[in-house]
């Protein structure tokens, strides 16, 4: 593998870190005020608009903001994140709603669920925030796949 190549999967790993953060947070926060479901929407969101310019612009360097450019970016981005988001929001839907894994991980255990020990912190992270990690991680990976492949496609690659 090339530099070039190297550089750009260091590039999305770090921003999707970021952006899973900034999905997260969001979540966190507005989480308190209204459904789990609802607020990952609203977490999606915010998280896309950051994910579209610090991919553009950083990781796969599509600096042009022409007309042209940009009506082809970005319908095809949110297609792809909305089908992420489909993805996910089932995800949080059959692990949350339907096997009610939404207890603090200390709780799950007793479910066979705790797969190594976490201590007090067991306590303190829910299992809505850990399903939503885990979806994250498979979310990175397919938004990448889609970004590289598809919307920020270099006619070199």
């Amino acid at each position: 593998m090339n530099k070039k190549k190297i550089k750009e999967i260091v590039l999305y790993v770090a921003f999707g870190v970021f952006t899973t953060v900034v999905n997260l947070v969001t979540l966190g926060l507005l989480k308190r005020f209204m459904d789990v479901m609802i607020a990952n929407v609203f977490a999606w969101i915010v998280a896309v608009a950051f994910a579209y310019v610090t991919n553009k612009l950083f990781v796969f360097e599509s600096k042009s903001w022409k007309f042209d450019i940009i009506k082809k970016e970005i319908p095809s981005f949110t297609g792809a994140r909305l089908l992420t988001l489909g993805i996910e929001e089932l995800g949080l839907f059959l692990m949350i709603k339907t096997f009610h894994w939404d207890k603090p991980l200390g709780e799950l255990s007793q479910w066979g669920l705790n797969l190594f020990k976490l201590g007090q912190f067991a306590d303190k992270l829910d299992g809505e925030m850990m399903v939503k990690i885990v979806l994250a991680v498979i979310v990175v990976i397919l938004n990448y796949i889609f970004s590289k492949l598809i919307i920020f496609k270099k006619k070199e690659d």
